[in-house]
């Protein structure tokens, strides 16, 4: 297992995330594809992990609900899946959330995304729902996670 230092980063790193997003997942997004999402929202969080100086992953969020916050890409890169990346991102942005005093954590990921859907398991997050995204023509697994302020 890694320790990924964790930081938070600005509207001055959307291209920072687009850049790691594209390593990922597609299609390909921009800088503007998320200043566009991320913008006007009430409390938006990015934080980037990085090993050895080196950024490796990222979450980005913002407020769903007065009580719930809404955890909306987590990514890791492929070649350091699996050393605890995207449990250290989730649980940052956890602690982040519970500072501004919301009480349920919540995010969706598509039924193909095995390891993600492991990794919220794990970490204690429960299976609320599905919903089909016909943008991309899939289901989406609806996770939740009461925030226990002692964390």
């Amino acid at each position: 297992m890694a320790t990924a230092d964790i930081h938070i980063v600005g509207p001055g790193e959307y291209g920072l995330i687009a850049d790691l997003y594209n390593e990922m997942f597609r299609p390909a997004q921009d800088a503007d594809f998320f200043r566009r999402r991320l913008e006007g929202r009430r409390n938006p969080l990015m934080l980037v992990a990085e090993l050895e100086k080196r950024p490796v992953g990222f979450v980005c969020g913002y407020e769903l609900r007065p009580t719930t916050y809404y955890s909306w890409l987590c990514g890791v890169l492929a070649d350091v899946r699996r050393e605890g990346i995207a449990s250290q991102l989730m649980a940052a942005e956890q602690a982040k959330a519970c500072e501004h005093g919301y009480e349920m954590l919540r995010f969706e990921c598509s039924n193909q995304a095995r390891p993600m859907i492991h990794v919220a398991i794990r970490t204690d997050y429960d299976i609320v729902g599905i919903r089909w995204d016909s943008r991309i023509a899939t289901n989406l697994v609806v996770f939740e996670k009461a925030i226990d302020a002692s964390h």
